[in-house]
């Protein structure tokens, strides 16, 4: 596949946007600070869980799998905690994980 509206390709950007777009990260991880791969994993079984949930097993249910199988779960994990560190004013460490930051810029 090739790249598709800005992501790595269409099925990161259908994904990113029919599942993800609004969702913050911590409503996927908890409270915990996620790094980026911890994000991406709970993504990924985010977006599993609701196939299995919402489909019978058969042909159509093999499709959308193999589709999911094409998706960048990392870029999409470092396009939410970017969104995140803009409209909160975080630090992202994407390693890390979040933390906060007070107004002389320091980190909470």
């Amino acid at each position: 596949m090739s790249e598709y509206n800005g992501w790595t390709n269409y099925a990161t950007w259908r994904i990113n946007l029919e599942l993800f777009d609004g969702v913050h990260p911590l409503d996927l991880v908890g409270t915990s600070a996620p790094p980026v791969w911890d994000l991406a994993n709970a993504l990924r079984d985010d977006a599993h869980e609701l196939i299995e949930c919402q489909s019978t097993e058969g042909l159509a249910r093999d499709y959308a799998m193999a589709f999911l199988n094409e998706v960048d779960w990392e870029e999409i994990a470092r396009n939410m905690l970017s969104d995140v560190e803009e409209e909160e004013n975080l630090d992202i460490d994407l390693d890390g994980g979040l933390s906060a930051v007070n107004e002389q810029g320091e980190t909470k």
